[in-house]
């Protein structure tokens, strides 16, 4: 079965990776460091660079759902 993936499926799907990415980001931040950093400074941190790997990871598998699909 092939579905072709629209370009708004494509920036819905890229938007929603990239919140996703954010809230994972600020999780980590507060299980990693916040006894260390204080709660709100490692939360900021987290969602500040939680999303350099997360949007970059959607990025290339909606490329490769793409060319497979």
């Amino acid at each position: 079965m092939s579905v072709s993936l629209s370009p708004a499926i494509l920036a819905l799907s890229l938007c929603l990776g990239a919140i996703a990415s954010i809230a994972g980001g600020m999780v980590g931040g507060l299980v990693v460091g916040g006894k260390v950093l204080g709660r709100e400074l490692a939360a900021l941190l987290g969602g500040f660079y939680g999303p350099l790997a997360g949007v970059g990871g959607v990025l290339v598998g909606l490329i490769v759902l793409s060319i497979i699909g």
